[in-house]
């Protein structure tokens, strides 16, 4: 086997564990994306160059910055950590060629990864990484003299964006920011205070182990910002995952689904203006409720942000994310952007609590409740599991007939009350995701579960 053939780009670039990440490998990586960005016509701009809080993240930058400098770049290479939506705002905003943000996100301080990031700042799609992985190990870009190296504040150039893109008003609000040790820390916070919040800030020291909790801002790892929202302590919760292109938010009545701020944040947006929205295949249908009672249409597309960017630049939506708590507005940068959506949800919440905001959603579009499950499965065992799906697919789930099945990412069952599941495999890590949504929480549990052992059942037997 080749060492290079253990790159793969997924939902969300590349990640490994950190073992993996060899320099031979991380230059063959940075002397491929700067071949491509040559090629592209962009050989006269400059290359961006980030990197998350997790160990040895600044090494991996390093090398990347090496190799563009050496294909003859520019290097705007970060002043410290910083948040992946950072890198990609000054990308689009100063027409840089791309960059390089060396991040695994959410994943646990074992892992490393890099994410390419075009021109234009919206992730990569296939169509850039599947020739970057195609072109691994070629000559790097000869012939020209070597860039310079310019250190630039990735960090302050974002906190200037997100006020003047969302102009907040916090006066008065009292909120804890959880940075879960990653590269959010002094960027939300500050632009809390900027708007004119009261921070209590939680975990904001830098700390490459994440004090040993995977940085992924799910209820199990906010214990203490949901103790400090419930007990009165602050008004407002507010937490990013390690890189802070995700935000998790939390009331006085505990973490708020994801689906749910989606769900908010579009509702607010139509009180001032108009547009479609575009979100994931595993994304909650109150999305479509909304769109539907204000005229408005809604684009599904497969999970992964670099295809929410794709059909958010295509529709002019007003509106685009996942489940998992990344979003981004018209206006902004097409990456997901924790940042910016924490700030927006507390200005949200400043006007009118979130809680009152959801029971009215409620109370206007009809109750729904949505659950996630995993099913561990080896990578290599992924595709002969979905395939035996595809090939024996089930009639029913919770006693519900089957009306429909969508194969836009995994393999989606429309039940005939209006219930769904959709099975899929997990691009960044060794499972297979389980989503289902009901107007029934029994329901949806007993769908998800379901589901979750029939998924378990072939990954045995294949």
């Amino acid at each position: 086997m080749n060492e290079l053939d253990r790159i793969s780009f997924g939902t969300d670039g590349w990640r490994d564990y950190r073992e993996e990440f060899t320099r031979p490998r991380v230059e063959a990586v940075g002397d491929a994306f700067a071949r491509y960005l040559f090629e592209a016509d962009h050989g006269d701009d400059p290359i961006a160059v980030g990197y998350d809080a997790r160990h040895g993240a600044d090494e991996l930058a390093d090398i990347l910055a090496e190799r563009a400098i050496r294909a003859g770049f520019d290097v705007w290479r970060s002043q410290r950590d910083c948040p992946t939506p950072a890198l990609a705002a000054a990308i689009e905003s100063h027409d840089l060629a791309g960059g390089f943000m060396v991040t695994a996100s959410h994943n646990p301080p074992s892992y490393h990864g890099i994410k390419l990031i075009p021109a234009g700042g919206a992730p990569a799609l296939p169509t850039v990484t599947d020739q970057i992985e195609a072109s691994l190990g070629e000559e790097p870009v000869a012939d020209r003299p070597p860039g310079r190296l310019e250190k630039f504040d990735f960090v302050g150039f974002h906190i200037e964006t997100v006020l003047d893109r969302i102009d907040p008003d916090l006066d008065g609000l009292r909120v804890a920011y959880d940075a879960m040790h990653g590269s959010g820390r002094g960027v939300t916070d500050v632009v809390l205070e900027e708007a004119g919040a009261e921070v209590e800030r939680l975990r904001c020291t830098h700390e490459p182990d994440f004090g040993g909790t995977p940085p992924e801002p799910t209820a199990e790892n906010l214990t203490s910002l949901i103790e400090q929202v419930a007990e009165g302590a602050v008004d407002f919760g507010i937490a990013n995952d390690g890189d802070a292109d995700r935000v998790a938010i939390v009331t006085d009545q505990g973490y708020v689904d994801p689906n749910l701020l989606f769900a908010v944040l579009y509702e607010h947006l139509l009180e001032g203006d108009t547009g479609p929205a575009v979100r994931t295949v595993s994304t909650t249908y109150l999305i479509d409720r909304i769109a539907e009672a204000h005229g408005e249409s809604v684009y599904e597309t497969p999970v992964g942000f670099k295809w929410v960017a794709e059909a958010i630049a295509e529709h002019d939506a007003l509106i685009g994310g996942e489940d998992s708590n990344g979003l981004t507005i018209r206006g902004h940068v097409r990456e997901k952007d924790g940042v910016l959506v924490g700030t927006l949800a507390a200005d949200v919440h400043a006007v009118r609590s979130f809680d009152t905001r959801i029971e009215a959603l409620f109370e206007r579009y009809g109750q729904i409740a949505h659950m996630t499950e995993n099913v561990d499965c080896p990578e290599q065992l992924k595709s002969a599991v979905l395939d035996a799906v595809a090939a024996d697919p089930p009639a029913e789930f919770g006693e519900l007939p089957v009306a429909e099945i969508s194969a836009v990412d995994g393999r989606k069952f429309l039940l005939e009350d209006g219930s769904w599941v959709l099975v899929r495999p997990s691009g960044t890590e060794e499972k297979l995701r389980v989503y289902a949504e009901s107007s029934d929480p029994e329901r949806a549990l007993v769908i998800a579960t379901e589901a979750k052992m029939f998924l378990a059942e072939l990954v045995e037997a294949v």
